[in-house]
């Protein structure tokens, strides 16, 4: 079939107004070229995009140096095979399952698992080992039908999950607070399989009852409940990586605790970025505030011309907005602990995708701020920075930033250093797919408050990837691609299993999807991270149906598993 045959219609339109023949035969690159304002438009009509469709069509060269042919792998193609199915030469550990013990404090891997980070070992002091470190692991949500089968309640006290139960059965909710948060795991490749270091010193647990201080603006303020510290991290889906060797995990929603009935829940205690320094057990955990709170799904971290921090994310939500942080301190390369406040303050910003401008969430130059009223309100509804950085999401509207279509996962290429943001769906206007997004900063400095963008790549059955969630790049620029779809809904039911995939950022593939490998039924990947060597991918299985069983009850279980196979770098 000719490309023409997939193009929605507005867009054919746009392209006939343009002059474009539909017999012209064009590449897939100079389709986005032409398309950047009906493909934009694809993104949200609703949601407002519609407005910025012009700013897409301007195109940016991408750096050269990923030449993206497909060698590193010959692509798989769509099943519903219920195992990790890989191409050929390539084959996968399991390293940890929700439930297995990690320390002789009996804590337990959780369950859920999404965003890693691999740490080599030697890290701290610059070194690079790709075949022992420490790996984090977030676990987002808890499964609570699963611990009523393990504590023997499904079907006797309830035939489901019921939100009460939760403050009637304590078993059952110190399971769920326990099943949640991150790990702190040692890991080590012995004689070609990687494996964890149980009882090692590092190992160890941040969970839903895990004593967290908060800084930055909100800390202490009326906007969390005169609140300085605050127990438990929930919701902890992607986060990063930072410059100094710690890792910042994202509490993906608020209301999480609610919904599953846990006691005294308070919102304004979760949606934050979650910073843990992996080598130092003795480290607080901390909630910087100062990056705002909404459903953040990961933080990618860059630097400014002049040396300040900046940290990309997205509010996973339909209809939310996509943020930046630029630190008021500088980074420091010689001075690891000089770093460990470089998030407590700086300024927030809310992009603005019709005028391609980053605007300041900041309560004190931002006069839309300080005047800002809800609808029926006489009074203004943000008082302080504390409520500017609490209520991210409402500041965001009050200043004009544009809605998006679920902006999750954000990284910065590793070349050029444009950002690439997946948009993973919106049903409620029929963007059921998604899109990839492209952000070039002005002046190539992430400081600079203005930026020009592109539609990368679009979702749907014949660009081979459905609803992108989380993202990660290679040495040469590849961009690897997770996605999130029901698979068992309709409008994806053509795509199997959700898969994981690669796509090249430049050469004669650019904007491809090749599949490298398809998840378990029922799961989605998560949390794609390589060694420094690229010969090991860590990913995680979630939410599997069948897979992986417990051994008595039989559900799939959540699992972080390390596959081999690459050739390195």
């Amino acid at each position: 079939s000719r490309l023409t045959d997939f193009i929605p219609f507005c867009a054919l339109s746009e392209a006939k107004g343009m002059g474009i023949k539909m017999s012209q035969k064009f590449s897939r690159r100079e389709f986005m070229t032409y398309m950047g304002v009906g493909t934009a438009a694809m993104i949200g009509a609703v949601s407002g995009l519609d407005k910025v469709a012009m700013a897409a069509g301007k195109t940016w060269e991408p750096d050269k140096a990923a030449q993206g042919i497909p060698s590193k792998f010959k692509p798989i193609s769509r099943t519903r095979q219920n195992d990790v199915m890989l191409p050929q030469g390539f084959k996968y550990d399991i390293i940890a399952t929700y439930g297995d013990v990690i320390n002789s404090k009996g804590e337990k891997f959780g369950d859920s698992v999404d965003l890693t980070v691999y740490f080599p070992i030697d890290a701290v002091e610059g070194g690079n080992n790709s075949e022992e470190g420490l790996l984090w692991v977030n676990h987002e949500f808890p499964m609570p039908e699963n611990y009523m089968k393990m504590l023997g309640m499904l079907g006797i006290v309830a035939d489901k999950y019921e939100n009460s139960l939760a403050a009637k059965y304590p078993d059952l909710l110190q399971m769920q607070k326990e099943s949640v948060g991150g790990s702190v795991i040692r890991i080590k490749k012995e004689n070609g399989t990687w494996k964890m270091i149980k009882d090692d010193k590092y190992n160890r647990r941040v969970h839903g009852n895990t004593k967290i201080e908060l800084t930055g603006p909100a800390s202490g303020s009326t906007a969390v409940k005169g609140a300085k510290v605050v127990y438990g991290s929930l919701g902890n889906c992607s986060g990063g990586r930072t410059l100094w060797n710690t890792v910042l995990s994202c509490e993906e929603n608020t209301e999480y605790g609610k919904s599953y009935g846990w006691p005294d829940f308070v919102d304004e205690h979760y949606g934050w970025v979650v910073e843990v320094d992996p080598f130092n057990l003795d480290a607080p955990v901390r909630k910087h505030t100062a990056l705002g709170r909404f459903a953040h799904e990961n933080a990618a971290m860059g630097l400014t011309k002049d040396g300040r921090v900046v940290v990309y994310m997205g509010d996973d939500s339909r209809d939310e907005f996509f943020y930046k942080f630029i630190s008021e301190k500088k980074f420091n390369p010689n001075n690891r602990e000089a770093n460990f406040s470089i998030l407590e303050s700086g300024t927030l910003y809310a992009a603005d995708l019709y005028n391609g401008k980053w605007i300041a969430l900041d309560y004190n130059k931002n006069e839309k701020l300080r005047t800002y009223k809800k609808a029926g309100a006489n009074e203004p509804f943000f008082k302080s920075q504390a409520d500017v950085v609490t209520f991210a999401r409402e500041a965001g509207r009050a200043v004009g930033g544009t809605p998006m279509d679920r902006p999750e996962d954000v990284e910065i290429h590793p070349h050029d250093g444009t950002v690439y943001l997946s948009l993973t769906n919106n049903s409620k206007h029929g963007n059921f797919h998604g899109q990839i997004l492209r952000f070039i900063p002005a002046d190539e400095d992430h400081a600079s408050d203005s930026f020009t963008f592109e539609v990368f790549a679009v979702g749907g059955q014949h660009n081979g990837f459905s609803c992108p969630d989380n993202l990660h790049f290679d040495s040469e620029g590849n961009l690897w691609v997770a996605e999130d779809y029901g698979d068992d809904e309709k409008v994806y039911e053509q795509f199997g299993n959700c898969a994981f995939l690669m796509i090249p950022t430049a050469g004669k593939n650019y904007g491809e999807a090749f599949q490298f490998l398809s998840g378990p039924v029922g799961s989605e990947t998560t949390g794609p991270w390589f060694t420094p060597d690229e010969k090991t991918l860590f990913l995680n299985i979630q939410h599997p149906e069948s897979w992986n069983p417990h051994p008595t009850h039989r559900f799939g279980r959540a699992s972080t598993i390390a596959i081999t196979g690459f050739k390195g770098v």
